[in-house]
């Protein structure tokens, strides 16, 4: 099968709580609660309770036209998001597209967004006679300029190029691109304008995100073009705040050097981590050790970073008795409760990961991403993570998306939405 044409139709709606089948677009709600980065307006749409408007960028759904096992399929994003389903379903895969829409909104070439793009292919999709092959994914980001949808077509062989990408806000196509000569390396791109021309054309590079390059490209001169900047700059930001995170246990446990603070996606530096949290933030570093007496066996009095002679720093349990448990005698559940715990709790300045800095904290929200949220996790441990979860989501900064076999126990969590695949 050829790579086929982007589609842009209509805009899928945002879920925000309960259980939705998969490939279904509910009725838009938008319950993120109203803080200093809203707005009061009249009744209207993506408005929190109280008739305030949410105007942090956040992607609200995530479309598989064509990708993997997933066809013409539609996911609605609320502040967590779960997705559940037995071994084969495309969760995880589901989880690999997110990614790779982020990876292209931080401006990353299209091979380091995809290492493997012909995994993205369908597997009964037949080359056309050209022997190309693709697949075609989408979002839709939410926010002060309404629903922008992007939907882009991704040739995956005989070479790696964007061969289709279409920006839409408000029924109006904003920034279209289509392979016009496959011999070139470029993409022929018309974004709208509305001045003395309706639209403006120029080349643009195959292996790039063309709406990450408009604002190096648009002037910004007429109202269309300020729309269109407006538009780009929505999705590029809800794209780039994102963190994959799969905590690992092996690499948990032993001492670490100190080094920046910042999380990695594998969590091997947490120590590190603790030994600046805990000195920054009392507040949240009080919120962590009150999750993990729900989470950890035994009495937990605190949680402790400290130095040691060689220059490395470990994490320690305070039990309240004189006695101290290093991490390397917790559990695999206990060190990936400590650590999902950890990331829903301490945001973008404590995690590697790459946030538009010219954006201020309060106009964008963090999307975690968690393969195996419940992985080693016991039946306390999941659903104490998840209600951490769901309070976050409540403020609007921390938005969650993970991946689970069952989520049966999930059920009744308020402002979880549960996004069920078949085999």
């Amino acid at each position: 099968m050829a790579v086929p044409s982007v589609s842009a139709g209509p805009p899928a709606a945002a879920a925000s709580g309960g259980t939705v089948p998969a490939q279904s677009h509910e009725a838009r709600e938008a319950r993120e609660a109203g803080d200093a980065c809203a707005v009061p307006v009249p009744s209207q749409q993506s408005s929190a309770p109280g008739g305030f408007l949410d105007v942090r960028a956040r992607i609200t759904e995530l479309r598989l036209s064509a990708f993997a096992g997933h066809r013409r399929a539609g996911f609605p994003l609320g502040p967590v998001t779960l997705f559940a389903g037995p071994s084969g379903a495309g969760k995880t895969t589901a989880l690999m597209a997110y990614e790779a829409l982020a990876r292209l909104g931080g401006g990353a070439p299209l091979a380091e967004a995809f290492s493997d793009p012909l995994a993205g292919v369908p597997q009964r999709a037949r080359p056309d006679a050209g022997g190309r092959r693709g697949f075609r994914i989408g979002c839709t980001a939410d926010g002060a300029e309404g629903p922008v949808r992007l939907d882009i077509a991704v040739q995956a062989e005989p070479g790696l190029r964007i061969v289709g990408e279409r920006l839409t806000a408000g029924g109006v196509v904003l920034l279209q691109t289509a392979l016009r000569d496959p011999g070139r390396r470029t993409v022929q791109a018309a974004w709208h304008t509305a001045g003395s021309a309706p639209v403006t054309r120029a080349p643009l590079p195959d292996d790039r995100l063309g709406t990450a390059l408009l604002p190096l490209r648009v002037a910004g001169k007429t109202d269309g073009q300020r729309r269109v900047l407006a538009a780009a700059e929505q999705m590029v930001v809800a794209l780039r705040s994102v963190f994959p995170c799969d905590p690992r246990p092996e690499c948990m446990r032993t001492p670490v050097p100190t080094g920046s603070g910042r999380l990695l996606p594998g969590c091997d530096n947490l120590a590190d981590v603790l030994w600046r949290t805990r000195a920054e933030c009392s507040r949240r570093h009080g919120l962590l050790v009150e999750a993990l007496r729900a989470g950890c066996a035994g009495p937990v009095a605190d949680l402790v970073a400290e130095p040691l002679s060689d220059g490395t720093v470990c994490a320690l349990l305070d039990r309240g008795d004189g006695f101290r448990t290093g991490l390397n005698r917790l559990g695999d559940g206990e060190l990936r409760y400590l650590a999902l715990t950890l990331v829903l709790l301490t945001g973008p300045g404590v995690l590697e990961v790459d946030v538009p800095g010219e954006v201020p904290d309060a106009l964008r929200a963090l999307t975690v991403l968690a393969d195996g949220f419940d992985r080693s996790l016991d039946p306390s441990q999941r659903l104490a993570l998840l209600r951490t979860a769901a309070r976050m989501g409540e403020r609007g900064h921390i938005r969650c998306l993970g991946v689970v076999s069952d989520a049966s126990w999930a059920t009744g969590v308020e402002g979880v939405t549960v996004v069920h695949l078949d085999a």
